[in-house]
């Protein structure tokens, strides 16, 4: 039988196995943008961050946030989830989804979302085998601020 993943609340000290898990999706970011991300998150109520760790080595985290607009009710919706390679099959990511799915339903929020990229075929089989359904497809517009300016 496989070691379960622990599960925790991510750490500042976490920043440098957080960041290199990041990389490997593809999202570049120092473990120094990391730390102060971690550290500001970690006073936002309606947002969790958990690390899964084996052996006291980061393997996996997900990042999680309480999204409210006008027009719909509240959903918690997953920002992040990433586990490393060599651990992917051990359901450390069904997890970390389980654990922000019992943190949604503990403060009222029925609806879990989570948004994968449409390159991502094998995040998507992971979602659809984990019980999440597509509900639609999008296009995603941005708009970079002149920031300093």
């Amino acid at each position: 039988m496989m070691e379960k993943a622990t599960l925790r609340r991510i750490q500042a000290d976490d920043a440098t196995a957080v960041a290199e898990l990041s990389a490997s999706l593809g999202y570049p970011v120092s473990a120094c943008d990391i730390r102060s991300r971690i550290e500001v998150l970690a006073g936002v109520e309606d947002h969790m961050v958990l690390a899964a760790t084996l052996q006291g080595m980061v393997v996996g985290w997900i990042d999680a946030a309480v999204e409210r607009h006008l027009q719909s009710e509240p959903v918690v919706t997953i920002g992040g989830l990433v586990v490393k390679d060599d651990m992917r099959g051990r359901r450390i990511g069904q997890q970390l989804c389980q654990a922000v799915e019992e943190w949604a339903a503990q403060i009222g929020i029925g609806v879990v979302r989570v948004r994968s990229q449409v390159k991502r075929a094998d995040a998507h089989r992971f979602y659809q085998r984990d019980g999440y359904t597509q509900v639609k497809i999008s296009a995603v517009f941005e708009k970079r601020a002149q920031l300093g300016a």
